[in-house]
């Protein structure tokens, strides 16, 4: 049986005079980290600096850093009332202020996009990983204690402990353990508001060397808000969910595009007639045969390294459906907002098991149980996010091309070796076709880059808001095509003269006239009639928003536009400085603390967020 502790300086004592001064500590990627139990053994050796600390870890949570004082008057009261409760992790904020003691070493795999760019320590000891390899290094290294969050549920007088939100690489190191191939400690630090979820991470007392349990200790889990479906990111979903087959199996990645994906597959089973108009209006010179648009009788699969909300929406839908051994549902890890946690905790016992945590080994690799792997994983389609991608169909997904890493390879290769492995599978890569950079607005698809993180001869779908790409076995000539046809129109002649330049396009090929309206103006024409309808709502899946925040969110994208611009922000100013607010814009103004502006520069703020106010309500 475990120790059972309440005080985690105290069980941070007990790890080192069991384990000894040389710590190298396995933390779960995101939600699944014991952040007492973690902060307690920093203290320690920030306090000795003969106590060697390495922690291997990914996905490092941090609440969002607003910028600027609009960004720091919306977000911050968000940040207290999702995140006030979170308890910090000591050695990310030592990281990003450069002051991690000598002895004390972080590594990741992963990481949250974009919050380490720039931070030496942090990018020096990034390792490139598959997730299937994480476990392995970990190993590796000389792993001697792993710390996870863990849900604990007490039957018949004896308690149980759930792995919960990372099965992912704690289940693949502990199989290693059982084999006597590896030898660590496992510390659990139990959180009240952690589903219990059934199967492989439902681990009995004596698993664990140790047990952090108190009232102290307990604390509200990382619940990152939904944001906005933006009609780019639902034009994308939409087309990717008109690739999915009735019976087959899906993956989804992280972010709006998952959702935006999912509420399009919700969309085409409950109303297929104005699913297929809406796909139509998006691609028109699509061909017709090339979309699914049917309801889903025989539904789907889902295994996924990452659980989401829009899996729980697909299921509600009775879309996410056909069992595999009586589960429907098959992930590693989870993380999402308040209400996603809380329809794990109240799921019936019954529902809840058709849902099972599992290994990443299991959810991202058909090795190992091959057989029945791909009799499950029939018509999978794998749909993923990339930052950027070649005319030659390679992707851009996890860092830049000076070397910066912006995330992690994570699951995407694995993703796509196992689209190539299996009868019927398709890999699925989806990105925006432009990104704001400063003023200057730049194409995703590009001729070449100095980082790849897909290589090009594993292409195969490319979807951007302008239609699908299908790039499998073509020549490089019909790739360079096909992608040119998703890309922006206001970058098509560029990136064709270049690959002409090269010698990959024929001089005489002409982007066909079809594909020359790549603007954003024709998507969101041709997602209006669906959106005043309700049938693509913004946030599909429910928010953690106010009223008077939802109101703000449209404005406030309308006032980050305008700022790229001096004269759509003049014209912005002028708008505000005329017109008099009415008393739903002064609820809004008031929320921000500008309904009694003191400064010229909150009657400047006040000014612009009142044109934008009256500008998103005309939109």
């Amino acid at each position: 049986m475990p120790k059972f502790f309440s005080d985690p300086d105290a069980l941070a004592e007990e790890i080192i005079r069991d384990v000894g001064t040389d710590l190298v500590v396995g933390l779960p990627l995101g939600l699944g980290k014991a952040n007492h139990v973690i902060n307690a053994l920093y203290a320690r050796a920030c306090a000795d600096p003969d106590i060697k600390l390495t922690l291997l870890s990914a996905l490092t949570l941090e609440k969002p850093r607003p910028k600027g004082l609009i960004e720091h008057r919306f977000i911050t009261p968000v940040i207290d009332r999702l995140f006030g409760g979170y308890p910090d992790l000591a050695y990310a904020d030592a990281l990003h202020e450069n002051r991690l003691p000598a002895n004390i070493n972080v590594v990741e795999f992963f990481f949250l996009a974009g919050r380490w760019l720039h931070v030496p320590a942090a990018q020096q000891n990034y390792i490139s990983a598959n997730y299937t390899h994480a476990a392995g290094y970990l190993l590796a290294r000389g792993l001697n204690v792993v710390t996870q969050l863990v849900s604990k549920r007490v039957v018949d007088g004896v308690p149980r402990y759930s792995l919960s939100c990372n099965t992912d690489t704690t289940l693949d190191v502990l199989r290693e353990r059982r084999a006597g191939r590896a030898s660590f400690k496992l510390i659990a630090q139990v959180n009240s508001e952690l589903p219990f979820m059934p199967g492989a991470g439902d681990l009995p007392a004596d698993e664990f060397s140790a047990v952090l349990e108190s009232p102290a200790t307990d604390f509200p889990l990382f619940a990152p808000p939904s944001e906005p479906i933006s009609d780019a990111k639902y034009a994308i979903g939409l087309n990717a969910a008109s690739l999915v087959r009735d019976g087959g199996t899906l993956q989804i990645g992280i972010g709006q595009i998952g959702d935006a994906l999912a509420q399009g597959l919700i969309l085409r089973h409950r109303n297929s007639g104005a699913f297929h108009d809406v796909v139509t209006r998006l691609s028109p010179a699509r061909p017709a045969v090339a979309q699914e648009a049917g309801a889903f009788e025989t539904g789907l699969y889902g295994v996924s390294e990452m659980l989401t909300e829009a899996f729980i929406g697909l299921i509600d839908a009775d879309i996410l459906k056909r069992a595999v051994d009586g589960v429907v549902l098959h992930g590693a890890f989870f993380l999402g907002p308040k209400s996603f946690y809380r329809a794990l905790r109240e799921m019936p016992p019954d529902q809840i098991a058709r849902i099972q945590m599992m290994p990443v080994s299991f959810t991202n690799e058909i090795y190992g149980e091959e057989e029945q792997k791909r009799r499950a994983r029939i018509d999978a389609r794998f749909i993923n996010n990339t930052m950027m991608a070649t005319l030659l169909g390679a992707a851009v997904s996890d860092g830049l091309d000076d070397g910066q890493v912006v995330s992690g390879v994570g699951g995407q290769y694995n993703f796509v070796a196992q689209a190539f492995a299996l009868t019927g599978a398709r890999s699925v890569l989806t990105l925006e076709a432009t990104r704001q950079a400063g003023r200057a607005l730049k194409s995703n698809i590009l001729w070449r880059y100095g980082h790849e993180t897909i290589p090009r001869h594993l292409r195969d779908i490319f979807i951007t808001e302008y239609g699908v790409a299908d790039l499998r076995g073509k020549s490089d000539a019909d790739v360079i095509a096909g992608m040119l046809a998703i890309a922006d129109s206001r970058f098509q002649d560029e990136l064709a003269r270049v690959a002409k330049d090269a010698g990959k396009l024929p001089r005489s090929y002409d982007i066909p006239a079809a594909h020359r309206e790549n603007h954003p103006e024709r998507i969101a024409t041709a997602l209006k009639s669906a959106r005043d309808a309700g049938l693509l709502p913004s946030f599909p899946f429910g928010c953690d928003f106010t009223d008077v925040e939802l109101r703000l969110i449209p404005a406030l994208e309308i006032l980050q536009d305008a700022q790229r611009s001096p004269r759509a922000l003049a014209g912005l100013l002028w708008q505000g400085l005329i017109r008099t607010p009415d008393s739903a814009d002064e609820a809004c103004l008031a929320r921000l603390g500008l309904d009694r502006p003191k400064t010229w520069a909150e009657r400047g703020y006040r000014a612009l967020v009142s044109a934008a106010l009256e500008q998103s309500r005309a939109a």
